[in-house]
């Protein structure tokens, strides 16, 4: 019975530290994020990781992804897929150099120093969707820019990463997980297209109570675990499975209902056990380190991405914008970093720098896009009042 006591005090929590956060002017999801690390060992020590709030999470990030799927505006994605490639493409090239010039500074061998810059090069926007909605940017330009730039970022970083694993002597099949991730957005797509819409309409007929969103949860899940299992990141597939829905329609009645599922219960406990994974156990001894990995890892993703976004014709404040949302490394990263310490690729002290290095980049987000959108919103106003 003690996780149902601490379910109740995250639920409790996230909700009154969402509404302080907004009161303050910033995200409710900053105020979330903030709140994980109060109740979690790293402060108050009320709420622990366990493994089974750890499979809430992902359950709360794979929906949050599922319903942005079904908010992103279609046409608006298809016309954004070349501001899509540029932000994805420079957001991943700045880190990368720049993190191999921070590795070699730190007397990394090559393929180490390597490994930190693709670290560095990962993007998960599962925070950013939360603050885009609160910005009222989902279907935006900058909104669906940012969506699709974060799928391509996914893809280049996982295949750049098996290729640096088999140089570096790793049992690792370049070619075949190149054609994994092909045949998974292939089938993906043709599923999208004709078995989606027939499995949801099937289900819509059943004589039993919420079959709609039931058959949608299930189209879901089934994409977040193949992507998975195919080398690809379980909320890129729930993203795919929301913009599959998107062109069903029964969207509007997916939509409505996953919402409700997502935000009362999975999406806070996602928010709230990124700030458990906190510790502050050593930390003295590394400060140097972390802050300046940290502003590192803020800026090169922020002026990258942003560099991308302006040849892409963007104006200055919506491209530090859209960088500002690329700048969260969230559980990619966290995976990546699991990668290398198996790999021994990177020391175990390395590894504890880099958890508390992504998790300052994705507390940092929230307020950061705030910021420059709207500043951008203002520039748009100054000009149509002018």
């Amino acid at each position: 019975m003690d996780f149902i006591f601490e379910l109740a005090i995250i639920l409790l929590a996230s909700k009154i530290a969402g509404d302080i956060s907004v009161k303050l002017g910033q995200p409710s999801v900053l105020g979330k994020l903030l709140v994980g690390i109060l109740l979690g060992p790293a402060v108050l020590g009320l709420v622990s990781n366990t493994s089974t709030l750890e499979e809430l999470s992902q359950i709360g990030v794979i929906l949050l992804m599922f319903i942005a799927g079904l908010e992103t505006d279609i046409d608006g994605f298809k016309r954004s897929w070349k501001a899509s490639t540029s932000v994805g493409l420079s957001g991943i090239v700045v880190p990368f150099f720049i993190g191999f010039i921070a590795g070699v500074i730190m007397h990394m061998s090559t393929f180490e120093a390597s490994f930190l810059g693709l670290l560095l090069s990962a993007t998960s926007v599962s925070i950013s969707v939360q603050a885009l909605k609160e910005l009222n940017k989902m279907q935006s330009k900058e909104g669906t820019a940012i969506l699709g730039a974060a799928v391509i970022d996914d893809v280049v970083v996982i295949i750049a990463l098996a290729f640096l694993m088999s140089m570096a002597g790793g049992d690792v099949n370049l070619s075949m997980i190149i054609m994994k991730k092909v045949l998974f957005f292939g089938v993906a797509i043709l599923a999208a297209w004709k078995l989606v819409p027939w499995i949801l309409t099937k289900f819509a007929s059943l004589k039993v109570t919420e079959s709609v969103i039931t058959g949608a949860l299930i189209i879901c899940f089934l994409y977040a675990y193949i992507a998975e299992l195919m080398g690809v990141a379980a909320i890129i597939g729930a993203y795919i499975a929301g913009l599959a829905l998107n062109l069903t329609k029964l969207k509007h009645v997916v939509f409505k209902k996953a919402e409700t599922i997502s935000y009362s219960l999975f999406v806070p406990v996602f928010f709230t056990s990124i700030g458990l994974q906190v510790s502050f156990e050593g930390i003295s001894q590394h400060l140097s380190t972390i802050v300046w990995l940290s502003i590192l890892a803020i800026l090169t993703k922020l002026i990258g991405a942003a560099v991308g976004a302006k040849l892409a014709k963007f104006s200055w404040s919506s491209s530090l914008g859209i960088g500002a949302a690329m700048v969260s490394r969230g559980e990619v990263a966290l995976i990546i970093a699991a990668i290398g310490l198996e790999s021994h690729l990177i020391s175990q002290e390395l590894f504890a720098i880099l958890v508390i290095v992504v998790l300052v980049t994705t507390i940092a987000t929230p307020p950061m896009m705030k910021y420059f959108f709207n500043r951008s919103q203002s520039e748009k106003s100054i000009k149509v009042t002018a």
